[in-house]
């Protein structure tokens, strides 16, 4: 088998290459929450000032944010999300769920999501075709890069 210096083609890795720095989510929620304002987002996040900048930068480069002027002296801008932004929010709830369920194992929970059932929201993925929830006993993953299997690259 040939040696190969580039790791498999992958969908999740392209992802995390824009949402997979550290505050990159946290901006996500907050925007998603209303809190749109640098403050907001500083205070909010954590994150150094010069880091949020180059979040925000980098979010906004990638089509997850959008930037606007609320505010002309002094110059100040809100973000909000795209369209691509709001399709993430399903991410966070189900990374919330997870974090719940596996790291704060029944402790007071820092935050509830409503659905507008009026019930509390727990994130089920869910194939689009039959409606059923996803397993990993259930999934069959098919690589389509060439020069790929399941176990890695093919031999040369």
């Amino acid at each position: 088998m040939a040696a190969t210096k580039d790791p498999r083609p992958c969908s999740i890795a392209d992802a995390l290459t824009v949402v997979g720095e550290k505050y990159s989510l946290l901006v996500l929620r907050e925007v998603c929450l209303g809190n749109g304002r640098f403050d907001q987002l500083v205070r909010n996040t954590g994150a150094p000032r010069d880091i949020l900048s180059a979040r925000l930068r980098r979010l906004v480069e990638a089509g997850i944010l959008t930037k606007r002027l609320y505010s002309e002296r002094p110059q100040r801008f809100e973000y909000r999300p795209t369209q691509a932004g709001l399709e993430l929010e399903p991410v966070l709830m189900t990374l919330k769920e997870w974090g719940d369920r596996h790291l704060r194992k029944g402790a007071d929970l820092p935050m509830v999501v409503e659905h507008t059932c009026g019930h509390e929201l727990v994130p089920v993925v869910t194939c689009r075709a039959c409606g059923e929830p996803v397993r990993h006993e259930d999934l069959t993953a098919h690589p389509q890069s060439p020069g790929w299997t399941l176990t890695g690259p093919t031999a040369a």
